[in-house]
């Protein structure tokens, strides 16, 4: 196994670790602040990636298609956090997870509806596409370095965001004791909305830019919604800190896993089942690396008792 292929797959896994990261981010802070388990947070990583391609198609621009990966779930996640979610807050959990579960449908049958069942494509600009030499000699793609420098410039942006801003303050507020900021005169529910639409604006975004890698199709953000649920048990609820390091090392783990656990059961094992073995290990990777987590600390790295 050469060092340049190990790097390659290094660089991989960080590339789909910044993307799990924006899709849970937004899903830790909903849940931190709001309290509030939204399963069809990732309805709006399809919406995002359905836009971003349908505004591509119209206009063939590429900027265009990312800005609308984040305008339209917003919007539609202000629209539903007003006329849904809201009546959700004081309700118990097992109400939450059944009315979100339900916007799943609905999302999906709608956007069956608007754009068909077959897959769409968003193609990456000529600029973006062909691969890059870095120090090392490693031969990475272009595109996907992108988006590790997207990744890596929201999370600068969502700390100071959130340590150094007065909605930062207000939302950190929120996650400790949601009953003080209102007696502060502090207006919870618009609060809320904005928490809500900044979460459905990443996970678009984390849609837009995985869906010039893959097809865009109905469906694609539930796989994606559950491995965003497993960092944030790793790193810890209501914590953007635990978020980013949750989603590099599951993004790593599962990338590295995939490529190296097959070749490892084939090199000791001399049977038809050690590829088959090792890739079942690789996919079971992530969550074994959270039940050890909540065995040695329930809370996630850096989530609060």
């Amino acid at each position: 196994m050469s060092l340049q292929l190990f790097i390659e797959q290094l660089l991989n896994g960080i590339q789909f670790g910044f993307m799990l990261f924006l899709m849970s981010a937004g899903l830790t802070l909903i849940f931190g602040v709001m309290g509030l388990i939204n399963l069809a947070h990732g309805s709006f990583f399809m919406i995002g990636a359905f836009s971003a391609s349908f505004v591509a198609g119209l206009t063939g621009n590429f900027i265009l298609a990312i800005l609308a990966s984040l305008i339209f779930p917003a919007l539609i996640g202000i629209m539903v956090e007003f006329a849904i979610i809201r009546k959700l807050y004081e309700r118990d959990h097992l109400d939450q997870v059944l009315a979100t579960f339900a916007l799943i449908l609905l999302f999906s049958e709608a956007t069956r509806y608007i754009f068909g069942a077959f897959p769409l494509f968003l193609d990456i600009p000529n600029i973006l596409q062909g691969n890059i030499l870095l120090p090392g000699e490693i031969v990475y793609s272009k595109y996907r370095l992108i988006i590790i420098i997207i990744g890596l410039f929201i999370a600068v942006g969502l700390y100071f965001l959130i340590n150094r801003t007065l909605l930062g303050i207000q939302i950190k507020a929120g996650q400790n004791d949601r009953q003080m900021i209102r007696v502060l005169g502090i207006n919870i529910s618009r609060l809320y909305t904005i928490v809500f639409a900044m979460g459905a604006a990443l996970a678009g975004l984390a849609g837009a830019l995985i869906g010039a890698i893959q097809s865009v199709e109905v469906g694609m953000g539930e796989p994606v919604l559950i491995l965003a649920f497993v960092v944030i048990v790793i790193g810890g609820i209501g914590s953007i800190k635990g978020a980013l390091i949750g989603a590099l090392l599951i993004g790593v783990l599962d990338t590295m896993a995939r490529l190296f656990l097959p070749i490892f059961f084939e090199l000791i094992m001399e049977t038809s089942q050690a590829l088959s073995l090792g890739s079942s290990l690789a996919s079971m990777s992530a969550y074994l690396l959270m039940t050890l987590v909540l065995i040695f600390r329930p809370t996630g790295l850096f989530g609060k008792k």
